[in-house]
C-alpha cells in the first residue's frame, strides 16, 4: 500500500504541479499559522474560520495544517498524492461552505461581497495531476519508492 502511495514516474509535468500547488499552499499556510507575508497568524485564522465559516477548532486546524505541511511537503514530494488531495479537499470544502455562491470570477476590482470560484477549480485540477501521477521527478516519493521496490 505505501509504495502505491509513493510511485511516481519522473516526470515534468507532476513536478512542476506538485512544487507551484506547493508554494502556494505553503505561502497560504504560513499566512494562517505563522503570520508571514501579511497574514493574521493561528489565533485569529481559527477565530475567523469559527466565527465567519462555522468550522469547529479542530477541522480549522486541519485545514490550515494541511495546507502549511502539505504544501511543504509537496514542495518536497514527500506523500504527494496524499498532500494534493488533503489540499483538494480543502477547496472543495471553501467552494462548497464559501465561494460557490458567488460564481466563478475571482473578485479582482472588489465591485462584489465575495471572489468565485476560478482560483479553487485550478488548485483543483492541479492537485487531481498529483494524486493522478505521483510527485514526478526529483522528489522524496521517486526516492522512497525506488528504496522501498529494491
Amino acid at each position: 500500500m505505501l509504495l502505491r502511495i509513493l510511485a511516481t514516474d519522473p516526470d515534468w509535468a507532476p513536478t512542476l504541479a506538485r512544487i507551484v500547488l506547493g508554494i502556494i499552499f505553503f505561502a497560504h499556510g504560513a499566512q494562517k499559522v505563522l503570520g508571514w507575508f501579511g497574514g493574521q497568524g493561528l489565533k485569529q485564522t481559527l477565530r475567523t474560520l469559527k466565527e465567519y465559516v462555522g468550522l469547529p477548532a479542530i477541522a480549522a486546524l486541519a485545514a490550515v495544517g494541511a495546507e502549511l505541511f502539505g504544501g511543504a511537503a509537496l514542495i518536497l514530494g514527500f506523500l504527494g498524492r496524499i498532500s494534493a488531495l488533503g489540499i483538494a479537499v480543502i477547496m472543495l470544502s471553501a467552494i462548497f461552505m464559501v465561494h460557490g455562491r458567488y460564481g466563478l470570477f475571482m473578485n479582482w476590482v472588489g465591485d462584489r461581497k465575495g471572489h468565485g470560484i476560478e482560483y479553487h477549480l485550478l488548485a483543483i485540477a492541479l492537485a487531481v495531476v498529483i494524486i493522478a501521477e505521483g510527485s514526478g521527478a526529483f522528489s522524496l516519493d521517486g526516492l522512497l519508492s525506488k528504496w522501498i521496490g529494491a
